[in-house]
Protein backbone atom coordinates (compact mmCIF):
# COMPACT_ATOMS: atom_id res chain seq x y z
CA UNK A 1 0.00 0.00 0.00
CA UNK A 2 1.28 3.41 -0.96
CA UNK A 3 -0.04 6.50 0.73
CA UNK A 4 1.28 10.04 0.98
CA UNK A 5 -0.50 13.00 2.43
CA UNK A 6 -1.74 15.76 0.16
CA UNK A 7 -4.33 18.48 0.13
CA UNK A 8 -7.60 16.73 1.09
CA UNK A 9 -9.49 18.20 -1.85
CA UNK A 10 -7.05 19.30 -4.52
CA UNK A 11 -7.74 21.55 -7.48
CA UNK A 12 -7.76 19.85 -10.87
CA UNK A 13 -8.09 21.45 -14.30
CA UNK A 14 -11.89 21.20 -14.35
CA UNK A 15 -12.14 22.65 -10.84
CA UNK A 16 -9.90 25.56 -11.78
CA UNK A 17 -11.93 26.26 -14.93
CA UNK A 18 -15.22 26.26 -12.99
CA UNK A 19 -13.84 28.54 -10.26
CA UNK A 20 -12.36 30.97 -12.78
CA UNK A 21 -15.68 31.15 -14.63
CA UNK A 22 -17.80 31.80 -11.55
CA UNK A 23 -15.27 34.34 -10.23
CA UNK A 24 -15.19 36.28 -13.49
CA UNK A 25 -19.00 36.44 -13.51
CA UNK A 26 -18.92 37.57 -9.89
CA UNK A 27 -16.37 40.33 -10.53
CA UNK A 28 -18.42 41.58 -13.47
CA UNK A 29 -21.59 41.53 -11.36
CA UNK A 30 -20.00 43.63 -8.60
CA UNK A 31 -18.26 46.19 -10.80
CA UNK A 32 -20.41 46.83 -13.88
CA UNK A 33 -22.27 49.85 -12.39
CA UNK A 34 -18.93 51.67 -12.19
CA UNK A 35 -18.69 51.54 -15.98
CA UNK A 36 -22.34 52.20 -16.84
CA UNK A 37 -23.39 55.41 -18.59
CA UNK A 38 -25.15 58.08 -16.53
CA UNK A 39 -28.08 57.94 -18.95
CA UNK A 40 -28.33 54.16 -18.79
CA UNK A 41 -31.66 52.73 -17.73
CA UNK A 42 -29.90 50.56 -15.15
CA UNK A 43 -27.03 51.84 -13.03
CA UNK A 44 -27.35 49.72 -9.89
CA UNK A 45 -27.89 46.15 -8.72
CA UNK A 46 -31.63 46.58 -8.21
CA UNK A 47 -32.53 44.39 -11.18
CA UNK A 48 -29.56 42.10 -11.75
CA UNK A 49 -29.64 40.11 -8.49
CA UNK A 50 -32.22 37.52 -9.68
CA UNK A 51 -30.22 36.91 -12.86
CA UNK A 52 -26.99 36.57 -10.89
CA UNK A 53 -28.63 34.12 -8.49
CA UNK A 54 -29.99 32.07 -11.40
CA UNK A 55 -26.51 31.87 -12.91
CA UNK A 56 -24.77 31.20 -9.59
CA UNK A 57 -26.63 28.05 -8.55
CA UNK A 58 -25.71 25.90 -11.59
CA UNK A 59 -22.16 27.23 -11.42
CA UNK A 60 -21.86 26.09 -7.80
CA UNK A 61 -23.08 22.65 -8.82
CA UNK A 62 -20.51 22.70 -11.63
CA UNK A 63 -17.71 23.42 -9.14
CA UNK A 64 -18.79 20.47 -6.98
CA UNK A 65 -19.05 18.12 -9.97
CA UNK A 66 -15.69 19.26 -11.34
CA UNK A 67 -14.00 18.79 -7.96
CA UNK A 68 -15.47 15.31 -7.55
CA UNK A 69 -14.46 14.40 -11.12
CA UNK A 70 -10.90 15.61 -10.55
CA UNK A 71 -10.46 13.86 -7.20
CA UNK A 72 -12.64 10.76 -7.53
CA UNK A 73 -14.47 11.53 -4.28
CA UNK A 74 -17.77 10.05 -3.22
CA UNK A 75 -20.91 11.28 -1.48
CA UNK A 76 -19.17 11.50 1.91
CA UNK A 77 -17.55 14.77 0.89
CA UNK A 78 -20.87 16.27 -0.15
CA UNK A 79 -22.42 15.10 3.12
CA UNK A 80 -19.63 16.77 5.10
CA UNK A 81 -20.14 19.93 3.08
CA UNK A 82 -23.83 19.93 4.03
CA UNK A 83 -23.07 19.46 7.74
CA UNK A 84 -20.55 22.31 7.81
CA UNK A 85 -22.93 24.58 5.90
CA UNK A 86 -25.68 23.86 8.41
CA UNK A 87 -23.37 24.62 11.35
CA UNK A 88 -22.18 27.84 9.72
CA UNK A 89 -25.74 28.94 8.99
CA UNK A 90 -26.67 28.32 12.63
CA UNK A 91 -23.67 30.31 13.89
CA UNK A 92 -24.31 33.41 11.84
CA UNK A 93 -27.39 34.73 13.69
CA UNK A 94 -25.58 34.50 17.05
CA UNK A 95 -23.85 37.83 16.63
CA UNK A 96 -24.69 39.32 13.24
CA UNK A 97 -26.62 42.17 14.80
CA UNK A 98 -23.92 43.23 17.28
CA UNK A 99 -20.93 45.23 16.01
CA UNK A 100 -20.23 42.80 13.19
CA UNK A 101 -19.49 39.88 15.53
CA UNK A 102 -20.10 36.90 13.24
CA UNK A 103 -18.57 33.60 14.47
CA UNK A 104 -19.29 31.82 11.18
CA UNK A 105 -16.27 33.56 9.60
CA UNK A 106 -13.92 31.67 11.90
CA UNK A 107 -15.50 28.34 10.90
CA UNK A 108 -15.20 29.22 7.20
CA UNK A 109 -11.48 30.00 7.56
CA UNK A 110 -10.69 26.65 9.19
CA UNK A 111 -12.98 24.67 6.88
CA UNK A 112 -11.46 26.25 3.79
CA UNK A 113 -7.99 25.39 5.09
CA UNK A 114 -8.89 21.73 5.56
CA UNK A 115 -11.23 21.13 2.61
CA UNK A 116 -9.30 23.10 0.01
CA UNK A 117 -10.26 26.00 -2.27
CA UNK A 118 -12.79 24.26 -4.56
CA UNK A 119 -15.04 22.86 -1.86
CA UNK A 120 -14.23 25.90 0.26
CA UNK A 121 -15.83 28.18 -2.32
CA UNK A 122 -18.96 26.05 -2.50
CA UNK A 123 -19.12 25.74 1.29
CA UNK A 124 -18.99 29.52 1.78
CA UNK A 125 -21.68 30.14 -0.82
CA UNK A 126 -24.02 27.40 0.39
CA UNK A 127 -23.58 28.47 4.02
CA UNK A 128 -24.60 32.03 3.19
CA UNK A 129 -27.60 30.78 1.20
CA UNK A 130 -28.73 28.55 4.08
CA UNK A 131 -28.23 31.39 6.55
CA UNK A 132 -30.40 33.72 4.46
CA UNK A 133 -33.20 31.16 4.43
CA UNK A 134 -32.83 30.57 8.17
CA UNK A 135 -32.90 34.24 9.16
CA UNK A 136 -35.24 35.56 6.47
CA UNK A 137 -32.44 37.62 4.99
CA UNK A 138 -33.37 36.92 1.38
CA UNK A 139 -33.00 39.96 -0.84
CA UNK A 140 -31.07 41.37 -3.80
CA UNK A 141 -27.90 41.28 -1.69
CA UNK A 142 -28.01 37.50 -1.16
CA UNK A 143 -26.23 36.30 -4.36
CA UNK A 144 -23.52 38.89 -3.73
CA UNK A 145 -23.10 37.61 -0.17
CA UNK A 146 -22.83 34.07 -1.52
CA UNK A 147 -20.05 35.08 -3.91
CA UNK A 148 -18.17 37.09 -1.29
CA UNK A 149 -18.29 34.31 1.29
CA UNK A 150 -17.26 31.79 -1.37
CA UNK A 151 -14.16 33.86 -2.15
CA UNK A 152 -13.48 34.32 1.58
CA UNK A 153 -13.48 30.55 2.22
CA UNK A 154 -11.65 29.72 -1.01
CA UNK A 155 -8.82 32.06 0.00
CA UNK A 156 -8.22 30.04 3.17
CA UNK A 157 -7.87 26.92 1.02
CA UNK A 158 -5.25 28.63 -1.14
CA UNK A 159 -2.96 29.48 1.79
CA UNK A 160 0.54 27.92 1.50
CA UNK A 161 1.91 24.76 3.16
CA UNK A 162 -1.33 22.80 3.69
CA UNK A 163 0.67 19.91 5.21
CA UNK A 164 4.04 21.41 6.04
CA UNK A 165 2.75 23.87 8.62
CA UNK A 166 1.08 22.87 11.86
CA UNK A 167 0.64 24.11 15.39
CA UNK A 168 1.05 27.71 16.47
CA UNK A 169 2.50 28.83 13.16
CA UNK A 170 -0.54 27.63 11.25
CA UNK A 171 -2.94 29.30 13.69
CA UNK A 172 -1.06 32.59 13.37
CA UNK A 173 -1.24 32.38 9.58
CA UNK A 174 -4.98 31.61 9.65
CA UNK A 175 -5.58 34.43 12.12
CA UNK A 176 -3.74 36.92 9.91
CA UNK A 177 -5.70 35.75 6.88
CA UNK A 178 -9.01 35.90 8.76
CA UNK A 179 -8.27 39.45 9.94
CA UNK A 180 -7.43 40.78 6.47
CA UNK A 181 -10.11 38.76 4.66
CA UNK A 182 -12.83 39.94 7.06
CA UNK A 183 -12.13 43.52 5.97
CA UNK A 184 -11.99 42.41 2.32
CA UNK A 185 -15.39 40.73 2.64
CA UNK A 186 -16.93 43.88 4.13
CA UNK A 187 -15.36 46.08 1.45
CA UNK A 188 -16.63 43.91 -1.41
CA UNK A 189 -20.13 43.83 0.06
CA UNK A 190 -20.02 47.60 0.55
CA UNK A 191 -19.48 47.94 -3.18
CA UNK A 192 -22.77 46.15 -3.79
CA UNK A 193 -24.75 48.42 -1.47
CA UNK A 194 -22.92 51.64 -2.24
CA UNK A 195 -24.04 51.84 -5.88
CA UNK A 196 -27.62 52.08 -4.64
CA UNK A 197 -26.80 55.45 -3.02
CA UNK A 198 -27.36 57.77 -5.95
CA UNK A 199 -28.41 61.40 -6.22
CA UNK A 200 -27.76 62.22 -2.55
CA UNK A 201 -25.45 65.17 -3.32
CA UNK A 202 -22.96 63.69 -0.90
CA UNK A 203 -19.20 63.31 -1.16
CA UNK A 204 -19.50 59.60 -0.42
CA UNK A 205 -22.46 58.62 -2.63
CA UNK A 206 -22.17 56.83 -5.96
CA UNK A 207 -22.24 59.12 -9.00
CA UNK A 208 -23.45 57.28 -12.14
CA UNK A 209 -21.36 58.09 -15.18
CA UNK A 210 -18.56 59.76 -13.20
CA UNK A 211 -14.92 58.91 -13.92
CA UNK A 212 -13.79 55.64 -12.37
CA UNK A 213 -11.13 57.23 -10.14
CA UNK A 214 -13.64 59.78 -8.80
CA UNK A 215 -16.10 57.07 -7.81
CA UNK A 216 -13.34 55.01 -6.22
CA UNK A 217 -12.37 57.95 -4.01
CA UNK A 218 -16.03 58.34 -3.02
CA UNK A 219 -16.23 54.63 -2.30
CA UNK A 220 -13.18 54.63 -0.01
CA UNK A 221 -14.65 57.55 1.91
CA UNK A 222 -17.93 55.64 2.20
CA UNK A 223 -16.16 52.54 3.59
CA UNK A 224 -14.28 54.54 6.20
CA UNK A 225 -17.37 56.49 7.24
CA UNK A 226 -19.87 53.65 7.45
CA UNK A 227 -18.43 50.16 7.96
CA UNK A 228 -14.85 50.24 9.23
CA UNK A 229 -15.91 49.67 12.84
CA UNK A 230 -18.28 46.85 11.88
CA UNK A 231 -15.56 45.09 9.87
CA UNK A 232 -13.10 45.50 12.76
CA UNK A 233 -15.45 43.63 15.12
CA UNK A 234 -15.78 40.78 12.61
CA UNK A 235 -12.00 40.61 12.09
CA UNK A 236 -11.19 40.72 15.81
CA UNK A 237 -13.63 37.94 16.68
CA UNK A 238 -12.25 35.76 13.88
CA UNK A 239 -8.72 36.18 15.26
CA UNK A 240 -9.75 35.47 18.87
CA UNK A 241 -11.70 32.31 18.01
CA UNK A 242 -8.96 31.02 15.69
CA UNK A 243 -6.25 31.42 18.33
CA UNK A 244 -8.31 29.99 21.20
CA UNK A 245 -10.22 27.02 19.78
CA UNK A 246 -8.83 26.81 16.25
CA UNK A 247 -6.42 23.97 17.04
CA UNK A 248 -9.18 21.74 18.40
CA UNK A 249 -11.46 22.36 15.43
CA UNK A 250 -8.67 21.82 12.89
CA UNK A 251 -7.91 18.42 14.42
CA UNK A 252 -11.61 17.47 14.34
CA UNK A 253 -11.98 18.52 10.70
CA UNK A 254 -8.86 16.66 9.64
CA UNK A 255 -9.97 13.55 11.49
CA UNK A 256 -13.29 13.72 9.68
CA UNK A 257 -11.60 14.04 6.28
CA UNK A 258 -9.39 11.04 7.01
CA UNK A 259 -12.39 8.93 7.94
CA UNK A 260 -14.13 10.06 4.78
CA UNK A 261 -11.08 8.91 2.78
CA UNK A 262 -10.48 12.36 1.29
CA UNK A 263 -6.74 11.73 1.17
CA UNK A 264 -6.51 8.56 -0.86
CA UNK A 265 -8.24 7.17 -3.91
CA UNK A 266 -8.65 3.43 -4.30
CA UNK A 267 -8.15 1.86 -7.71
CA UNK A 268 -8.39 -1.77 -8.73
CA UNK A 269 -5.90 -3.30 -11.16
CA UNK A 270 -6.22 -6.45 -13.17
CA UNK A 271 -4.25 -9.63 -12.49
CA UNK A 272 -0.48 -9.36 -12.85
CA UNK A 273 1.89 -12.01 -14.07
CA UNK A 274 3.62 -13.78 -11.24
CA UNK A 275 5.80 -16.76 -10.72
CA UNK A 276 4.84 -20.05 -12.40
CA UNK A 277 2.03 -21.71 -10.55
CA UNK A 278 0.89 -18.54 -8.83
CA UNK A 279 -2.87 -17.96 -8.80
CA UNK A 280 -3.88 -15.87 -11.82
CA UNK A 281 -7.04 -14.45 -10.31
CA UNK A 282 -5.37 -12.30 -7.66
CA UNK A 283 -6.56 -8.66 -7.58
CA UNK A 284 -4.30 -5.80 -6.55
CA UNK A 285 -5.55 -2.72 -4.72
CA UNK A 286 -3.58 0.50 -5.01
CA UNK A 287 -4.00 3.65 -2.92
CA UNK A 288 -3.17 6.65 -5.05
CA UNK A 289 -2.19 9.92 -3.37
CA UNK A 290 -4.15 12.98 -4.38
Amino acid sequence: MKHTSGRPVRLGPRSVAALVLVSLIGIAAFTWPLFADAGSAVTSHAGDAPWLFAALLPLLVAVVIATIADCGMDAKAVAMLGVLAAVGAALRPLGAGTAGLEPMFFLMVLSGRVLGPGFGFVLGSVTMFASALLTGGVGPWMPFQMLSMGWFTMGAGLLPAPHGLRGRGELLMLSAYGFVAAFAYGTVMNLQGWVLLQGLSSGISFEPGAALHENLVRFLAYVVATSLGWDLGRAALTVVLTLTIGSTLLKALRRATRRANFEAQVTFEGPKKGAPGEAAHRTYVTYEPK
